[in-house]
Order: C-alpha cells, then sequence, then structure tokens
C-alpha cells in the first residue's frame, strides 16, 4: 500500500519527490515557479502536494 503524503510538504520532502536540491525550491519560490506558504516567523516554507504534481507533470 502507497504513503498517503501530507497536503502541506516539508522543503526536504517535497526535494526528494522532485529529485532536486532544497536550494533549487527556495530559488523556484523566488522566482515564482513554485509558490512556498511560509509557516512561521522564521520563515519555514511548506509546498502544496498539488503544486508539486503540477511540477511533475510538465516534465
Amino acid at each position: 500500500m502507497a504513503k498517503k503524503l501530507p497536503n502541506l510538504l516539508k522543503i526536504r520532502e517535497a526535494a526528494e519527490i522532485l529529485n532536486v536540491n532544497p536550494e533549487t525550491l527556495r530559488r523556484w519560490d523566488r522566482s515564482g515557479k513554485l509558490k512556498a506558504i511560509i509557516i512561521s516567523k522564521r520563515g519555514d516554507r511548506r509546498y502544496k502536494m498539488e503544486d508539486i504534481e503540477k511540477i511533475i507533470d510538465k516534465r
């Protein structure tokens, strides 16, 4: 049975799914390619699973 992924992914989880470095996701966020949700004052990023799937579909 496949593991159910959460709707909001941590940066490391999203990077692993997309097979990219977390710094790539930070660049994509700044450029608008894949927007992150900032969830804390510290600036922790979360990514929507549906946004990750859109990136995968474009490949």
